[in-house]
């Protein structure tokens, strides 16, 4: 009787064990990289096509092979621009999203096969090497976020030191007020320059700023700089010039990390829209095609 009542309990805890070890296992890896070998199997089943096809005068988007690859790509475009809206239902199972994320992406990554096979590796100056020059930069920008999402989340996590970033603010916010106070005793020039290091707001910069994070203007490290070059002084101009040296470091750290969220926001501004603008593509190619069929 015992055993009979453990067994449903310990088969729980195995379920609930596979489960979140499953959890930790990237969606690249994910199930065995069973998505990998799919995107293989399609590949290779195109090649072989392309290679036993008794086409005359040769292979192009215009022959059954033609049709059928091209079918097949369309069809797995629009299946995968499906991401954007799958991510937003957060679900597990056969489908979850881990799922659907690893075939985005090794199907994705055969579309350069079966795509290029459609075309007969016959181009021009048209709308359908339009759809496929899309195409590769769609797949392109992929992967950029895939080598942005495996490495930059870990970084920014070192970045962070085990704090929020609401902690930071809190930190460089702490600083900012103990500074106010200590630049009270100096002397105008050395004052003014601490209060224009203040008012300068740490987060307002463009775009190429924070991509590269390089911020020439900062008024925080030109205080300091002035301040060291003058001497150390009083010890009043010392406390100032130690907290700068926080401040300076504290924005560092404030920096590096809008630096980094930067570098994984900054390929969906480019992966989306060139996503939208396949679709146009693909739909005009694939309009054009049937109406001079």
């Amino acid at each position: 009787m015992a055993s009979s009542a453990t067994r449903p309990r310990s088969t729980r805890f195995a379920a609930d064990e596979a489960r979140r070890n499953s959890d930790h296992v990237s969606f690249l890896r994910h199930k065995g990289f069973r998505w990998l070998w799919v995107s293989a199997l399609v590949c290779a089943i195109a090649i072989a096509g392309y290679a036993m096809a008794d086409v005359r005068p040769r292979p192009n988007g215009g022959t059954w092979l033609g049709y059928t690859l091209g079918t097949v790509g369309a069809l797995l475009i629009l299946w995968l621009a499906l991401l954007g809206i799958r991510k937003r239902r957060m679900t597990e199972g056969r489908w979850s999203l881990k799922a659907w994320t690893s075939a985005h992406v090794y199907l994705g990554l055969s579309l350069v096969v079966v795509g290029t096979l459609h075309t007969g590796f016959q181009f021009g100056w048209n709308v359908h090497t339009l759809a496929y020059a899309l195409m590769i930069l769609v797949i392109v920008s992929g992967l950029y976020g895939i080598a942005v999402y495996a490495l930059l989340p870990r970084a920014i996590a070192a970045n962070r030191e085990q704090m929020t970033k609401l902690e930071m603010l809190e930190a460089l916010a702490a600083i900012d007020r103990q500074l106010q106070g200590a630049a009270q005793p100096l002397a105008r020039r050395e004052s003014d320059l601490v209060i224009a290091a203040l008012d300068q707001d740490p987060f307002r910069a463009h775009v190429f700023a924070r991509l590269s994070n390089s911020f020439p203007m900062c008024r925080t490290r030109s205080a300091l700089k002035a301040m060291v070059r003058a001497g150390e002084g009083s010890e009043a101009e010392q406390r100032v010039i130690g907290l700068l040296r926080k401040r300076s470091g504290q924005l560092a750290q404030i920096r590096r990390h809008m630096h980094l969220r930067s570098l994984i926001d900054i390929w969906l501004y480019v992966h989306v829209p060139m996503t939208i603008a396949l679709i146009a593509a693909l739909i005009a190619h694939v309009t054009s095609v049937f109406y001079y069929w």
